[in-house]
């Protein structure tokens, strides 16, 4: 898969912003979040620096409430480590089937993760302390892990634009992962991402391809000044 150039879009504050973008690249855009997938199955590769650096960036690009930017990322370069944060993938893993009662044996045919296989393993989590940042948080204290969610979904749209899959783990007990990877009292993993080459992407989902689920209809997720009379389970 031939690597793309770095983005030639510039971040400068002194740069002119552009007004609107042409008509291939507001295509480009929606072709990005159509076709991004939550990649379980990887190739074997490393991931260019460039490239990870490139999507950090992205990422360290997303709107933060109050400009608190809380996410922080842990770059997993020890084999070691990253068996042990699998291992603790696979805990949860048998725990949720557990949970599951009658979905138990469908839920474990499911290929949860790519921690293993992928090129590069990053745990993205919430910085500590943020109790002092209030602006927009008052009332919502929970906009810094949206934030923070704004940040993963920075890097799995750029990704997907340069051809890497990006997989998004949350099977894991955040307060052992924490312990694990020495996150100070207040910090909270909120997911492991696993990025690296693929053979190709699924033309859907996975879970909808599996079964599991299907997407809803934006017409029963949308309504107008009051909430929708439509039940959804």
């Amino acid at each position: 898969m031939a690597k793309r150039s770095r983005n030639s879009c510039s971040t400068s504050s002194e740069s002119k912003v552009k007004s609107s973008f042409d008509a291939a690249e507001i295509s480009a855009v929606y072709c990005a979040i159509a076709e991004r997938r939550d990649v379980r199955h990887f190739v074997p590769g490393p991931v260019d620096e460039d490239l990870l650096l490139r999507l950090l960036s992205a990422a360290h690009q997303a709107p933060s409430v109050g400009l608190m930017q809380p996410w922080r990322f842990i770059r997993i370069q020890s084999a070691e480590l990253r068996q042990q944060i699998q291992a603790l993938v696979e805990e949860e893993r048998q725990a949720t089937a557990a949970a599951l009662g009658e979905r138990n044996a469908e839920f474990m045919r499911l290929k949860v993760e790519g921690i293993r296989d992928c090129g590069e393993v990053l745990v993205a989590a919430l910085m500590d302390r943020r109790e002092k940042h209030i602006f927009g948080r008052r009332t919502i204290p929970e906009m810094d892990l949206a934030s923070v969610a704004c940040a993963i979904q920075n890097m799995w749209l750029a990704s997907r634009a340069e051809g890497l899959g990006m997989g998004w783990v949350s099977l894991f007990d955040p307060d052992k992962l924490a312990a694990l990877l020495g996150i100070p009292e207040g910090g909270k993993p909120v997911a492991v991402i696993c990025l690296g080459h693929v053979d190709a992407f699924y033309p859907k989902p996975m879970l909808e391809m599996e079964g599991w689920a299907m997407r809803g209809k934006l017409e029963d997720l949308v309504a107008t000044d009051r909430w929708p009379d439509n039940k959804i389970e």
